[in-house]
């Protein structure tokens, strides 16, 4: 009979693993199919006998809740199962207060692990909960969207959304393991999946030109779910992402790098009031082509990088300009006061991540309001 041992040896070999490495808190991220009927095993191998309370939401819970509390419970580990209600407003205080007290309602004690089993919402939620809750517990991700899969579940980044802006508060709080099944993915809607995409193609434009180059004949293998493709993509990304975590954990020199398109989509996410209107990821799709076009209106940037950003991303399905967004015409001046309010701000000055070219990001902090609003409402004015 094959004993715990070989059973998690067995499961390792057939899935790829990428370290976080951080000294004491380094963690793994594992990363292949068939992996959430193995969660169990796998997080009691590395973890101990943790008992565990899963957060999660009710689209997950609908396709693959079951499974997930089926192999916890072999192996004696499930404490309880919190469903919250989809979608961005799920990450605010609202919710906050009430997850937290109804984890203490499960029993979980310090050494105990809160298991986030969602997309980024919840992945941000839940992990901020277990970096409260009783001073601080350890969490696992099981994320189940491909832009969770790639670059949310991994950093440490855990938080919640208010009305000044996207992700103002929260904790840096590393899970202690990351369980990333490729299966999951092929019941998440198109339109999240190319969502994903978006961030998947910013390791490649932010750092790595010879990624891009590859996803640009590649990138419908990710969509037709071809394995092979799909796990070289989404180990790639992670590899790119925790050598920036690795060097700069809490985001005080390089990892501001891996906010490429997101000053600007973050406002654009703020405008639409986080709705359905824009994803997250179609909002850094927005905001990586804005990045690109006005690196190139600066001259830091070669002519037709831009074009050739926008081309595979309209390739894909996602929205490359701000008139791509349905429900009305924006305002160059209310998404400069929106960005005013990102994370990154310093003294006053906007932050930028701009492009020498594809693969060459830099950080920038000379910049302008006026030119940044004079480069919006050109961008809002543009015709198609």
């Amino acid at each position: 009979m094959p004993t715990l041992a070989h059973s998690l040896a067995a499961t390792t070999r057939a899935a790829r693993t990428v370290t976080v490495p951080l000294g004491g808190r380094t963690y793994d991220v594992l990363i292949g199919p068939d992996l959430l009927a193995e969660a169990g095993r796998l997080i009691a191998g590395r973890l101990g006998k943790a008992r565990c309370g899963i957060v999660t939401d009710e689209n997950v819970a609908r396709h693959h809740l079951a499974a997930l509390e089926a192999s916890l419970k072999a192996e004696g580990r499930h404490k309880g199962s919190i469903i919250l209600k989809p979608g961005e407003p799920t990450k605010s205080f609202r919710e906050l207060g009430p997850l937290c007290e109804r984890l203490l309602e499960l029993g979980l004690e310090r050494g105990d692990l809160v298991v986030a089993f969602g997309g980024g919402v919840i992945g941000d939620l839940a992990g901020f909960a277990a970096g409260i809750l009783r001073r601080g517990i350890r969490f696992v991700q099981i994320p189940t969207t491909l832009l969770a899969q790639v670059d949310s579940s991994v950093g440490g980044k855990t938080g919640i959304n208010t009305p000044q802006g996207k992700n103002l508060i929260g904790v840096f709080h590393q899970p202690s393991l990351v369980i990333a099944d490729t299966d999951v993915l092929k019941t998440l809607p198109p339109r999240e999946m190319r969502a994903g995409y978006a961030e998947v193609a910013k390791y490649g434009l932010l750092g790595d030109a010879g990624f891009f180059g590859w996803l640009e004949k590649a990138y419908e293998g990710v969509f037709s779910y071809d394995q092979e493709t799909l796990i070289t993509t989404i180990e790639t990304s992670v590899k790119a992402k925790a050598d920036i975590v690795a060097r700069d954990e809490h985001e005080t020199g390089d990892r501001a790098l891996l906010n490429l398109g997101h000053t600007f989509g973050h406002a654009l996410e703020a405008w639409t009031g986080y709705s359905d209107r824009l994803l997250h990821g179609e909002g850094v799709a927005i905001g990586m082509c804005l990045a690109f076009r006005f690196s190139e209106s600066l001259g830091l940037c070669p002519a037709g990088s831009a074009e050739r950003v926008s081309r595979h991303l309209e390739a894909v399905g996602l929205p490359t300009r701000i008139s791509d967004i349905p429900g009305g015409k924006a305002d160059a001046n209310e998404l400069v006061r929106l960005m005013g309010q990102d994370k990154k701000v310093r003294d006053g000055r906007l932050t930028f991540i701009l492009v020498r070219n594809i693969g060459e990001a830099f950080v920038s902090r000379d910049i302008d309001e006026a030119t940044v609003r004079q480069f919006l409402a050109g961008e809002i004015d543009a015709a198609r």
